[in-house]
């Protein structure tokens, strides 16, 4: 996203551990989807809030087949960012902890406006990474996904 008109504007909303607006998230996927010219995505951290579903549904009139969401504990998922090592610039304690924060306040009701209608797949990711994988395979799998690893794959985590 580095050749972005906003690519600035982005890269400061992450590193402050805030949520990049619903209306540029939306319009880099919209792009995005529509260069693949796939029919099916798996989005990778979206919708983070109720903006974003809302705008998915209208805008780009999308919605998931599953949602799935891996639960740990705050310290293992703090523990597990910090050693990722991307050289993220919110790749912090300070900036995981607001995340952590922004993700109960704006994302846990976007999960749970999902698990009324049934979509909800959850997965203990306290476990070895390996074994997650195995689990997230296995819901793939039963939900009829074959491998297709980085064909088409649009991440919203990107931005």
């Amino acid at each position: 996203i580095w050749f972005l008109p906003n690519s600035k504007m982005i890269q400061e909303y992450k590193k402050e551990g805030k949520l990049v607006p619903s209306d540029i998230v939306v319009e880099l996927l919209q792009q995005a989807m529509q260069r693949s010219g796939n029919k099916k995505f798996l989005l990778d951290g979206f919708p983070r809030n109720e903006e974003n579903r809302v705008a998915a549904e209208k805008i780009l009139k999308i919605q998931p087949t599953a949602v799935l969401v891996l639960e740990c504990s705050e310290e293992e998922m703090i523990r597990r960012v910090l050693l990722r090592n991307q050289g993220r610039v919110d790749d912090n304690i300070d900036t995981v902890k607001k995340r952590l924060t922004v993700y109960k306040e704006s994302t846990l009701p976007v999960v749970d406006y999902f698990a009324k209608m049934g979509k909800v797949r959850k997965i203990d990711a306290e476990r070895p990474i390996e074994e997650v994988f195995e689990s997230v395979k296995t819901i793939f799998s039963e939900l009829g996904i074959k491998n297709h690893a980085g064909e088409g794959t649009v991440n919203a985590q990107a931005v």
